[in-house]
């Protein structure tokens, strides 16, 4: 895997590329001298994880014929106080799954076995100490 970055603005705007050619703006805060023209890095983290795991579910329930018609994940995350770098500690991710036959303990038991087995992204924030929980809502 390869990714160039490089640097858009005078400030901290960047622009990412894989690859494939994907592009994602970062930036950071007015108050910390950026533009706000983009994700911040950190932030980054978190979709990354939204995403894989998101990957993960819909695999899993593809593959045990559930269908779904509707999914969301909101996450939240608190950084650690104080400290240069901050990284990660407590994240939180709520998983919205719909679908008119989805099997509720499917769904859950889909979510487990992506943050505890499957996503790179989860076992990655984990291994640096990060607190990682979820809940499961289906059809809610």
């Amino acid at each position: 895997m390869k990714i160039s970055l490089k640097r858009i603005d005078d400030a901290f705007n960047m622009e990412a590329v894989d690859e494939q050619g994907h592009k994602v703006s970062m930036d950071s805060s007015i108050e910390n001298g950026g533009k706000n023209n983009g994700v911040r890095p950190m932030q980054m983290l978190l979709m990354g994880l939204g995403g894989c795991s998101a990957i993960d579910v819909a695999m899993i329930l593809k593959k045990q014929r559930q269908e779904l018609t509707d999914f969301r994940i909101e996450i939240d995350g608190e950084r650690e106080k104080g400290k240069e770098p901050s990284i990660w500690e407590d994240v939180h991710i709520i998983f919205h799954l719909s679908g008119d036959n989805l099997d509720a303990d499917k769904a859950a038991r889909a979510v487990e076995l992506s943050m505890t087995k499957y996503c790179s992204v989860a076992e990655t924030l984990r291994r640096a100490g990060g607190k990682l929980t979820w809940e499961t809502r289906v059809n809610a």
